[in-house]
């Protein structure tokens, strides 16, 4: 495999842009009412942890990635199943992303246009740039990044300067059911939690942590993803409870959107859909990039092949109609996003495996000295 380099801002700007990549246009902790916020923040704390779990895990074995490292600890033949579970997974998380972006675009811009058009032509795109490396992927996060926060920080604005509907109080009261709502959207059951989307999701990061070009960097550039992506996602959920309430934030399947469209300029300028559609591509460019990338870089490690670049392009042709084939509907796609992906996906992949590999390679090193 080529031996490519990317620096820590790099892998900073990636991985954070891919934590809130396509989450900043849904409603974030819900279920917690006027307090999702909160609920972000507390997460967020959670999310602390497992990446302190991951860098622990990458400095154990500073020079491999999650894939290398697994035949290290549980050994090769109980290592197999797991690389297999992983590839799965990054590849079926890229798919979801893609649907996401795919429903974005039907309900506002190119309602008639067929989805495997959009997500076709969107997979393209992604499969062009990581044909080019992980330099040439961590180049475009530098890119796209500042423009992403740029867009984001100017919808906020926009919402603050000219929105009548915009008021704090609808913030109110805090806790006022208590901690219980809040703690819910935080842990894993008995509904999706915050914990594991998105916080939990950067466990992709240690497929790029041995290319980092200083692994010292590691540390930092990881928790400040995590506390980055917090803030910024606890920012959103205040802005957007503050203009829709609590009750119409939990309803709507888009509520930055929904926020979005309430902008209105002297009576002229208004439907700003294009602003929010900016923002999703250059998010989830980098959210299925990143777990394409991740996937195949796993191929490619699994089964000792040089260069990832054409597997690449393989996982672009399976992306695209496995993205389609998930549901026939948005309703149904959240559904098992809620009910299947979080329970049996996220919280053994993201949560319990990693902390076993973590106790277990504690104990080998222990045991060797």
């Amino acid at each position: 495999m080529k031996q490519e380099q990317i620096s820590a801002l790099q892998l900073f700007y990636v991985m954070l842009g891919f934590e809130i990549g396509n989450t900043l246009i849904f409603s974030v902790g819900a279920g917690a009412k006027q307090d999702a916020w909160l609920a972000i923040l507390v997460s967020m704390l959670g999310g602390i942890i497992l990446m302190g779990v991951y860098i622990k895990l990458s400095s154990i074995y500073p020079e491999d990635t999650l894939i290398q490292m697994l035949p290290k600890i549980i050994g090769k033949y109980l290592a197999y199943p797991v690389i297999v579970l992983y590839i799965f997974y990054f590849t079926f998380l890229a798919s979801t992303a893609c649907r996401d972006f795919a429903e974005l675009i039907l309900s506002t811009i190119l309602p008639n246009t067929p989805m495997v058009v959009i997500i076709g032509c969107f997979v393209m795109l992604i499969i062009y740039c990581l044909r080019g490396g992980i330099e040439s992927f961590g180049r475009m996060g530098e890119l796209m990044f500042p423009v992403y926060i740029l867009v984001m920080f100017a919808v906020w604005i926009l919402i603050l300067i000219t929105n009548d509907e915009f008021d704090l109080q609808r913030l109110k009261p805090v806790l006022g059911e208590g901690w219980k709502p809040v703690m819910n959207e935080v842990f894993p059951f008995p509904s999706p939690s915050i914990l594991v989307f998105p916080f939990g999701e950067t466990v992709l990061i240690l497929m790029f942590f041995p290319f980092l070009s200083k692994v010292s960097k590691a540390k930092t550039a990881g928790f400040a993803v995590i506390i980055a992506g917090g803030i910024l996602l606890a920012l959103n959920a205040i802005v957007m409870i503050s203009v829709l309430g609590p009750h119409i934030y939990k309803e709507e399947f888009f509520p930055l959107l929904a926020a979005t469209r309430m902008v209105s300029i002297a009576d002229f300028l208004e439907r700003f859909d294009a602003v929010i559609i900016l923002l999703m591509v250059a998010g989830v460019f980098l959210k299925v990039g990143g777990w394409t990338f991740g996937a195949s870089v796993a191929i490619a490690q699994l089964f000792h092949i040089k260069n990832y670049d054409s597997i690449a392009l393989a996982l672009g042709a399976l992306i695209t109609p496995f993205s389609i084939i998930l549901a026939t509907n948005f309703v149904q796609f959240r559904f098992i996003g809620s009910n299947f992906i979080d329970p049996y996906l996220h919280v053994p992949l993201q949560i319990v495996i990693p902390i076993g590999l973590l106790v277990i390679a504690m104990i080998r090193k222990k045991s060797k000295t």
